[in-house]
């Protein structure tokens, strides 16, 4: 029950990973589509599909990710056996993931991962009330862990030091104009990201067009010239392969951290330097809308080795202090 009441997304709750994913629906067939490749798995626990996979959508309209209204959400990944498209679906307790595409194989082999089988909530143990009312209303939230660092990355790296809106606008030009159409039977207008090669080939004017500036630009370039270096860091630790990330000029402790919480699915991972979220976590835990890393840290301190899990339900909890000023105003260099 507790998880049928929970607040309606915000912007805040959404950074948290809330993605709404329709009930499916008694009675309703299933729609036909060409056969893929089908794997069932029973997880251990509760499971919501919007709060597991909700970090990897960027933004409503991301091509790589579709929630519809049947209950089932749609990914399309470059995996290294090639580009891939899954559904996954829960119904009675079960999972069923289909997939299509040279990834199929690859996906399917990673779907307990992919829902937080790897993550184990349990030893989580909530220091505040604010922490356990939003763990209560949560039963479902385990840590994704996707295999992938460079689908991370990359729009990581275009969410540097601009607005959301922008990083997302940014993220859905260049995949729909340089990836390609999801294989198999995927909803209209999804697609691949772009494999290393092609980012590293893309003019510098469709960067400026989709809003990209040049020191963003150029560390995507760097990152995809170790693309390789940079995928094998995913069977290290995740601290370790922080520090990898960390080796390309351009890459610093929030991307490398909003990195390895989705491809390692780190618990421990915080996101420092951060615009807004030491305000957050201050506000929320210490009523101190004026905290900096270092406060958020020292409050998160009583959470080690689970302090992003601790952030996450902090922003799933929609607490935020009042807003003293206008939204930062978007930008567009594509018009300049």
């Amino acid at each position: 029950m507790a998880g049928r009441f929970a607040p309606r997304p915000t912007r805040t709750t959404v950074r948290g990973g809330q993605v709404s994913v329709p009930a499916p629906r008694q009675g309703t067939g299933t729609p036909r589509r060409a056969p893929g490749r089908v794997r069932t798995w029973v997880p251990d626990g509760p499971l919501d599909l919007g709060l597991v996979l909700g970090p990897l959508r960027r933004g409503p309209g991301d091509p790589t990710f579709r929630a519809m209204p049947d209950g089932s959400v749609w990914r399309a990944s470059r995996t290294p056996c090639g580009p891939g498209t899954l559904r996954v679906s829960v119904s009675g307790g079960q999972v069923r993931g289909e997939a299509w595409g040279p990834g199929a194989e690859w996906l399917l082999e990673g779907l307990p991962e992919l829902l937080g089988a790897a993550d184990d909530p349990s030893v989580f143990v909530p220091r505040h009330r604010l922490v356990a009312v939003a763990r209560h209303r949560r039963p479902g939230l385990r840590l994704t862990r996707t295999g992938l660092v460079l689908e991370s990355l990359i729009p990581s790296i275009l969410e540097q030091k601009v607005t959301t809106d922008e990083a997302y606008r940014a993220w859905r030009l260049l995949v729909r104009a340089f990836g390609e159409p999801a294989p198999g039977p995927a909803p209209e207008r999804m697609y691949v990201m772009p494999e290393p090669r092609t980012w590293a080939l893309i003019p510098s004017w469709e960067w400026h067009r989709a809003g990209v500036d040049n020191k963003r630009a150029s560390t995507i370039l760097r990152a995809v010239r170790v693309a390789a270096r940079l995928e094998q860091a995913v069977g290290m630790a995740p601290a370790d392969a922080q520090a990898r990330l960390e080796v390309v000029p351009g890459i610093g402790p929030w991307t490398s951290a909003e990195t390895v919480q989705r491809s390692h699915g780190a618990a421990d991972a915080v996101t420092v330097g951060d615009l807004h979220l030491p305000g957050i976590v201050g506000w929320a835990l210490a009523g101190d809308r004026d905290a900096d890393d270092s406060v958020m840290l020292e409050l998160l301190e009583p959470y080690a080795g689970q302090r992003h899990r601790a952030a996450r339900l902090i922003l799933l909890s929609g607490r935020v202090p009042p807003r003293r000023a206008p939204r930062m105003p978007r930008g567009d260099i594509g018009r300049l």
